[in-house]
């Protein structure tokens, strides 16, 4: 078979309404490296580099609540910076690249997926504002 392992993403493609940091940018830990009260940050398998984690809410109106927030891991050399806080609104919107998802079967044996980004940044703008100006400047 072709595909084997994660699987290239867009970042629409997994959030099509967007999404909104719910959490802190933490290490995650490898739990066989780690022992006798030692942490040892866990590696990505097929690139090797740093693996952190940060909960997102999917701002997709028509999932239930426990299906909102969903945990996104970024494969970084350093710990990655969250975009500012956005005046107005209760939560951080952010966008990524370089996604990835790896299908699996988590313990209630539903089909999961993990999600793995290499990039996080402020959404980027989905209007042209040249457009909404010439509109105003039109009326």
């Amino acid at each position: 078979m072709a595909l084997q392992g994660p699987i290239p993403v867009t970042f629409a493609m997994v959030f099509p309404h967007g999404c909104y940091i719910v959490g802190e940018v933490e290490p995650v830990k490898d739990f066989d490296a780690s022992a006798n009260g030692r942490f040892v940050q866990a590696r990505d398998k097929q690139t090797a580099e740093l693996v952190w984690q940060v909960a997102v809410m999917d701002g997709d109106p028509t999932l239930k609540p426990a299906q909102k927030t969903v945990a996104v891991k970024i494969l970084a050399p350093v710990q990655p910076v969250p975009p500012q806080p956005m005046p107005g609104l209760p939560f951080t919107p952010v966008e990524f690249d370089g996604v990835t998802v790896t299908p699996y079967v988590n313990a209630a044996g539903r089909l999961a997926y993990s999600i793995k980004v290499q990039e996080m940044h402020p959404p980027r703008q989905t209007t042209q504002p040249t457009q909404a100006k010439a509109g105003k400047d039109a009326a």
